[in-house]
């Protein structure tokens, strides 16, 4: 059972909630305390650069804080933006929780050791920026000043894709209706659509384990994921990778409406009613699609375009 801090009232969330609620909590009222092992009971690490707060402790507003432009290096810079843009495009595609998911990027080593971007607990996608987002290591320690602290659980996914996949310069995860109705069908995707086609040959399965919590699901999610660069957790959500993040959200962008077809297709009834096409036509359409998806084409075809929409709509994420 989790353990429920001071701050959940009557009337609080569901028990999913709750527990990324905890886990913020604790974090906040543990400065100095870094836990050993993540437990259902504590499910924390945390580094004393951690915003050590009680009860009631409010979130910065990420416009308000002081911008990290000249400040880190020219290619942390540039993907602090990228990520920052990132969420706020899942925001525009309406793929957003809340802030109960995490998109995570790989940025330089420093002294030989690896380092990530993670988003900080309690800003919402579509106002994230550059200079909110919380470097940390593999282990989920925040390793920079930062008025923030993290749910460094909700790094546990993120943080096995990245240690076991070199390529893995951005990892997605989302919790989308049409993407968890997916995950709780039997047969999974099916190959209805050309969305689908393109990225059946690429994605793999991992089965419900519970909130992750649990450090020991991370060798079983390695394992399923294997070399591909899409995942479907049952009962849960969607994930891709990407060397970039603007990879990253192609494929998320095909998975998404792969599963939104396939969900509308499915309302005119039975199977009996639906043509799907055969094995042999998924290898065809993803080799066909396969150069969309390397490094310097696809990300070129439309990640310029979507900067300028979101400059035009949605300002402020290099900030």
């Amino acid at each position: 059972m989790i353990a429920k801090p001071e701050l959940i009232q009557p009337g609080c969330p569901p028990d999913s909630l709750v527990a990324n609620i905890g886990n913020a909590c604790q974090i906040a009222k543990t400065r100095n305390f870094q836990a050993k092992e993540l437990t259902m009971a504590t499910a924390i690490q945390t580094h004393e650069s951690a915003l050590g707060v009680g009860a009631g402790f409010s979130i910065p507003d990420p416009h308000d804080i002081e911008s990290l432009l000249g400040k880190v290096s020219d290619a942390e810079w540039q993907i602090r933006c990228e990520l920052a843009a990132t969420y706020r495009l899942c925001a525009m595609h309406a793929w957003t929780d809340l802030v109960f998911t995490h998109i995570s990027a790989r940025l330089p080593d420093e002294d030989g050791e690896e380092r990530f971007l993670i988003n900080p607990y309690g800003v919402l996608f579509d106002e994230m920026t550059a200079s909110a987002l919380v470097k940390i290591d593999l282990d989920g320690n925040i390793k920079q000043d930062t008025p923030y602290f993290i749910n460094p659980a909700g790094f546990t996914i993120h943080s096995a894709v990245h240690s076991a996949r070199e390529d893995a310069g951005c990892v997605i995860h989302v919790h989308t209706p049409y993407g968890i109705a997916v995950s709780v069908q039997k047969a999974g995707l099916r190959r209805y659509t050309q969305f689908s086609l393109q990225i059946h040959d690429d994605l793999a399965y991992h089965d419900y384990e519970g909130i992750a919590l649990d450090l020991d699901e991370r060798d079983r999610l390695i394992n399923d994921l294997g070399e591909k660069s899409l995942l479907i957790l049952r009962n849960h959500g969607t994930l891709t990778v990407g060397e970039n993040c603007a990879i990253a959200f192609l494929r998320m962008y095909i998975l998404e409406n792969a599963c939104k077809t396939q969900i509308l297709a499915q309302s005119v009834g039975g199977e009996e009613h639906l043509h799907e096409e055969n094995v042999e036509m998924g290898h065809r359409v993803h080799q066909q699609a396969a150069a969309a998806f390397q490094k310097g084409f696809g990300d070129n075809l439309i990640w310029p375009g979507l900067m300028r929409k979101l400059q035009r709509t949605n300002p402020g994420f290099d900030h």
